[in-house]
C-alpha cells in the first residue's frame, strides 16, 4: 500500500472580507482555513486572565481574558499556575490574575479552553513550559529521533521542555540552535513584561492564520507558496523574510486577471464540495458524512460500485477506498473529536485487519493527532481527532454571521 508523502502547493486568496488559505497535493485540496478580515483569532494568544470562578465538581475553573469572555481552565491539567497577582489563599480562587494561552477555540456551545502550559512555536520547535521533557515528532526516523534529542539535552531546563517537529529534519543543528535561543529569549521576554502589565493584557498574539500554516505545513514537500493578492504577497514576504529566508525563494506572486487562483484551482467548487452531506467515491460508491453535537457519523456505502462476484473481495475494496477519503476528509473539514465509521460488514478476520491497519496508515498522515481507537461488536470503527480549531463548517458559519452585521 503506497503511503509515500506528497508533493504540496500553498495556495492563498482574498475574497469577499476573507482569507481562504489551501493545501494542494498533487493538485487535489488536503487542507482549507478561511479566516474572517478584521478580526483576530484567539487560538495561541497569551493573556494576563482573572479567575471568575471555581467548579469543584467537574474540577476547573473559569477564567475571563477579556471581560465578559470565560474560559475553560482544567485544575487538574494546571498543577503550577504562573501568577501576576495572587488573592491571600495558597489554591487557585476567584479574583487570582495568571498567565494563560488560549489552547482551544470555543466550538459550537463550548467556551474557550486555556492552559498555564504555555507554548512557544517555531518551525522546527515548540518549547513548552510547565512540561520539562524533550519530545519528538513520531514521524521521524528513530536515527533522526534520537541525534535531535541528543542536540536538545544541552538545553534542557526546569522551566520548560521541547517537542522537535517533523520539520527539525530538514533543519542543521545551527538552525535548530537558533531557534532554541529565539523561544526561550521570548518565553523569557514574555514572563518579565508580565511583571508590569495589567489584568486582561494580551501579552502574545498569534500570527495570522494564513502566516502560521506557512510555518506549520510540512517544508520537506512544501514546494511553492502562491497568492495573487499584493497586500498578502507583502505579508508572506515580510514574515518569511524574518522568520524563515529558507523559505522565501518558494514565495511567487500569480498574475493573471482573466484566470485568477481561485478558478484555476476550482476552488470555489472545491469548498462547496467539502461541506456537502454526500461524498462520492471513484468506484461508485459514496460516503454520507453526518456531524452531530456530540459526535460525527460516517456511512460507507457501495452505492453505483459495479464490483466483481467475490462479495467479500468486493467489499474489501470499497472499504479501502473509503478509508484513504474518510482520512482525507477528517483533514479537509478539520473534523475533530469522537468520529464513528460505519464501513461495509466483512465476515473475514483477515479482510477487517486489512481495513484497519490501512486506516490506521493513512490517519498517521494527518498533522493533527487522530487515532483509531477500535473495531465495535457492531462492526463500527471508533476514531478520535484532536480538537484544536473549529471545523471548516464553523469557519464557514462564522464569517457568514460576520458579514451579515
Amino acid at each position: 500500500m503506497e503511503m509515500e508523502e506528497k508533493n504540496s502547493k500553498l495556495v492563498i486568496t482574498r475574497e469577499e472580507g476573507q482569507i481562504l488559505t489551501t493545501l494542494l497535493q498533487d493538485g487535489k485540496p488536503v487542507e482549507f482555513h478561511l479566516e474572517p478580515e478584521g478580526v483576530d483569532s484567539l487560538l495561541g494568544n497569551i493573556y494576563i486572565g482573572k479567575v471568575q470562578n471555581i467548579v469543584q465538581n467537574i474540577q476547573a475553573a473559569f477564567i475571563e481574558i477579556k471581560s465578559g469572555l470565560p474560559c475553560y481552565y482544567s485544575l487538574e491539567e494546571n498543577p503550577t499556575p504562573y501568577y501576576t497577582s495572587k488573592m491571600n489563599s495558597l489554591r487557585l480562587v476567584a479574583g487570582d490574575e495568571l498567565l494563560v494561552q488560549v489552547s482551544r477555540e470555543n466550538m459550537k456551545t463550548k467556551a474557550p479552553t486555556v492552559t498555564s502550559n504555555l507554548s512557544f512555536t517555531g518551525k522546527y520547535l515548540v518549547l513548552t513550559s510547565g512540561n520539562t521533557r524533550i519530545g519528538v515528532s513520531g514521524k521521524l526516523s528513530p536515527f533522526q529521533r534520537k541525534d535531535l534529542k541528543n542536540l536538545l539535552e544541552e538545553y534542557r531546563s526546569d522551566q520548560y521542555g521541547w517537542i522537535i517537529r517533523t520539520n527539525a529534519a530538514q533543519a542543521s543543528h545551527e538552525e535548530l540552535r537558533q531557534e532554541v535561543c529565539q523561544l526561550a529569549g521570548q518565553y523569557e521576554n514574555l514572563k518579565e513584561r508580565a511583571r508590569f502589565r495589567t489584568c486582561f493584557s494580551c501579552l502574545y498574539q498569534t500570527p495570522k492564520n494564513y502566516l502560521t500554516q506557512l510555518r506549520d505545513t510540512y517544508s520537506g514537500k512544501l514546494e511553492t507558496i502562491l497568492t495573487d493578492d499584493q497586500g498578502l504577497y507583502d505579508s508572506m514576504q515580510e514574515f518569511l523574510a524574518e522568520y524563515q529566508p529558507e523559505d522565501l525563494d518558494k514565495l511567487s506572486f500569480y498574475e493573471d486577471s482573466l484566470l485568477p487562483l481561485k478558478k484555476l484551482y476550482s476552488l470555489d467548487q472545491a469548498l462547496k464540495d467539502a461541506l456537502k452531506e454526500r461524498v462520492w467515491l471513484k468506484s461508485g460508491a459514496y460516503l454520507v458524512i453526518q456531524p452531530t453535537e456530540a459526535l460525527t457519523s460516517i456511512d460507507v456505502n457501495t452505492g453505483k460500485y459495479d464490483g466483481h462476484k467475490n462479495q467479500e473481495a468486493t467489499f474489501l475494496k470499497i472499504n479501502l477506498e473509503a478509508a484513504r477519503e474518510i482520512a482525507r476528509q477528517l483533514r479537509l473539514r478539520n473534523i475533530s473529536g469522537i468520529i464513528i465509521v460505519d464501513f461495509i460488514n466483512m465476515k473475514s478476520p483477515d479482510s477487517k485487519k486489512q481495513l484497519l491497519d490501512g486506516f490506521e496508515a493513512y490517519l498517521s498522515k494527518d498533522p493533527v493527532k487522530a487515532s483509531l481507537v477500535d473495531m465495535t461488536a457492531l462492526e463500527l470503527v471508533e476514531v478520535t481527532r484532536k480538537k484544536v480549531k473549529k471545523s471548516l463548517a464553523e469557519q464557514v458559519k462564522a464569517i457568514t454571521e460576520i458579514q451579515r452585521k
